[in-house]
């Protein structure tokens, strides 16, 4: 348990938006609370542990908090500057923690010596992750002085407005505390209890997984509501080999080498991320050693996998590849309407398109839940969006979710933790590749996750990609007067293909608003949400007639194509679609995350390098020092042909 109240010995870090500030109070000087501001919103996890750190995953991590931190032009934090300066407090402002889910993250801040972190408004699953280790939060600025005066804070004071399971959790200490007493009967999680009402269709998923009574294996709840503090039974759960070396480690600290895992059968593994790291690593990175360090988390990983009968869809046998990325496989192969599924990933989401609910979780979570089958979830509220009309030609998914994320609801926050259901008769001109792109993103409005109520289209794809004949329940989907927190109407047939600006997904420009011509250097085609089927015949739509004409990518362009996964590889060579990108000069890559992890050919190497790319995200320094530009598949394939920001031909 933790001590109450809480002492905090060390200094208060203010993340501002001034270097030289971040410098005077890495140099030993305490800011007044005036002189920080305005402090830095909207920190990225690739901000606080850039993805070349992460490859640690021991408190050596504790060098690296903010070294990815951009203030202006700025990257004013250096390695061991925080642990060095004997800070307990970090400050930021709006949307700390957003991006990716990696528990690195909070898990540096505590290895670094902070024991607070502060802010206007966090993102879920950073601040559960801070949570599970026992990194206390607060939107209380008027913590600062109080805890500069040496003053104890009532433990209360950081488990007010929690549901009764994280208070618990948090009031222990941390995820693995809180199961240990659960386990060991010395706690059980207090049942919601609500008369009925109409419910959404997630609310519908977390009611009938609700773990009732772990010890007998009873599941189900007929009635939840946002805000209920729930343990949720998990029909799949995987990890990645970024995370699965540090969840075992974490595993093994809190349990033992022997710790038993609950139905290894429902446990996935993906080697996805670091297959192509030889080829991108930086020379200061090599010269770290960081090289060795990563390829550590190869055999970690096996080994692993290997002691426990987990499924490990790994490498290809001749190095060309990798099975797939976890979400595509996931989708492609595993996932079903109806179902829970848990992974550390950020884009877990990606698997909502197919009617299951599919969120990200950290490392501490997905150490607990292969014991337990289990993962602890405070029930969301529901943001709906309505794609209204059709979409015009050549308009897609990408460009929806962009267009989304440039709205300010969105760019404010109001999604924060929501599902992001989506509905509407556009849906109609979606299939369930882009209906993916719409849930995947969900990371990027900073939902809890995305969700599409299953229809006959997902009965389609689950019977074309597996030869499985599934029957929709009529529970599937949410009762008409299901309550939602807000509606985003979009009116689809206005919409034209869009871009965001280098620096952040919201950064949302419809292209023809750009002004003037963008010259380009890199044009990649792959990722999770540039990767799949439809992405590719989007794109393949666009160079086919290129390719027919002799036309090839101009000199001085780089146009990488790479695949999801082998089985969408396979399906492209059938179609001819590869045998195109290569006639216009493409580089096809084998299947895997690559330079969206800034991890395989694609990654820029100058800050003057611009990128135009069909991943998620484009944090700084998220696919190398250049400036990157978000599109979709077509935008991005017709920009590699002209060498500057393009619009497709409808």
């Amino acid at each position: 348990m933790l001590s109450d109240p809480v002492r905090f010995e060390g200094r208060v870090l203010f993340l501002t938006e001034d270097p030289a500030r971040i410098l005077r109070q890495l140099e030993g000087e305490d800011l007044d609370p005036s002189e920080a501001l305005p402090l830095r919103d909207q920190i990225s996890t690739d901000e606080i542990t850039p993805a070349f750190i992460c490859y640690h995953y021991d408190e050596k991590l504790g060098d690296f908090p903010y070294l990815g931190l951009k203030c202006g032009e700025a990257f004013p934090v250096k390695a061991g500057a925080v642990r060095a300066g004997g800070f307990a407090v970090s400050v930021a402002g709006k949307r700390r923690g957003k991006g990716s889910s990696r528990e690195a993250s909070p898990y540096a801040e505590r290895c670094a010596g902070i024991r607070l972190a502060i802010a206007e408004s966090f993102e879920r699953i950073y601040r559960q992750n801070c949570q599970n280790l026992g990194l206390l939060t607060s939107t209380d600025f008027g913590l600062v002085p109080r805890i500069r005066r040496g003053e104890a804070i009532p433990l209360a004071e950081f488990t007010e407005g929690l549901d009764p399971v994280t208070a618990e959790i948090v009031r222990r200490g941390g995820l693995f505390a809180y199961n240990a007493a659960r386990m060991a009967g010395d706690v059980a999680p207090p049942l919601p209890a609500h008369g009925l009402r109409p419910m959404t269709y997630a609310e519908k998923l977390l009611a009938r997984h609700a773990v009732v009574d772990a010890a007998a294996g009873r599941v189900g709840l007929p009635v939840v509501k946002p805000g209920d503090g729930l343990f949720v039974q998990a029909d799949w759960r995987f990890s990645h080999e970024y995370v699965t070396p540090m969840a075992a480690s974490f595993l093994e600290k809190a349990l033992g080498p022997e710790a038993a895992l609950r139905d290894p059968a429902s446990i996935l593994a993906f080697r996805d991320h670091l297959t192509f790291l030889h080829h991108s690593m930086k020379p200061e990175h090599r010269a770290m050693g960081l090289l060795a360090v990563a390829d550590g988390l190869k055999p970690a990983q096996e080994a692993f996998c290997a002691k426990h009968g987990i499924r490990l869809h790994g490498e290809l046998a001749d190095g060309s590849g990798s099975e797939g990325i976890c979400h595509a496989l996931m989708a492609e192969r595993y996932a079903r309407p109806g179902q829970v599924v848990v992974g550390t990933d950020s884009h877990t989401p990606h698997a909502g398109a197919l009617g299951c609910l599919a969120f990200g979780v950290g490392t501490t979570d997905i150490a607990c839940a292969w014991v337990t089958g289990d993962v602890r979830v405070t029930v969301p509220p529901t943001l709906r969006v309505r794609l209204n009309g059709r979409l015009r030609p050549g308009v897609s998914a990408k460009d929806l979710v962009l267009h989304l994320l440039a709205q300010p609801l969105i760019r404010e926050g109001g999604a924060l933790g929501h599902v992001i259901e989506y509905q509407g008769g556009a849906l109609a001109d979606l299939d369930t590749d882009e209906r993916a792109t719409l849930t995947n993103m969900a990371a990027e409005i900073g939902g809890f996750t995305g969700l599409i109520a299953p229809d006959a289209e997902t009965l389609r794809f689950v019977q074309e990609r597996r030869g499985v004949e599934l029957t929709l329940e009529p529970w599937m989907r949410g009762d008409e007067e299901a309550e939602y927190t807000h509606t985003l109407d979009v009116d689809c047939a206005a919409l034209g293909p869009m871009l965001a600006r280098p620096g952040d997904p919201g950064n949302g420009v419809a292209l023809a608003d750009l002004d003037g011509a963008v010259p380009i250097h890199i044009a990649y085609l792959g990722s999770c949400t540039g990767g799949k089927r439809e992405d590719l015949r989007r794109a393949y739509e666009v160079v086919k007639a290129a390719a027919a004409a002799g036309r090839r990518v101009p000199e001085g362009v780089r146009f990488f194509v790479q695949c999801g996964s082998e089985d969408v590889r396979r399906h492209a060579i059938e179609q001819g679609w590869i045998a195109a990108f290569e006639a216009v000069g493409a580089v096809v890559l084998g299947s895997s995350c690559g330079a969206c992890i800034n991890a395989g050919p694609g990654v820029s190497t100058r800050p003057d390098e611009v990128t135009i790319s069909a991943i998620n995200r484009n944090f700084p320094g998220r696919s190398g020092p250049g400036q990157m530009w978000l599109a979709s598949p077509a935008t991005v394939a017709a920009s590699a042909l002209a060498g500057r920001i393009a619009e497709a031909e409808a």
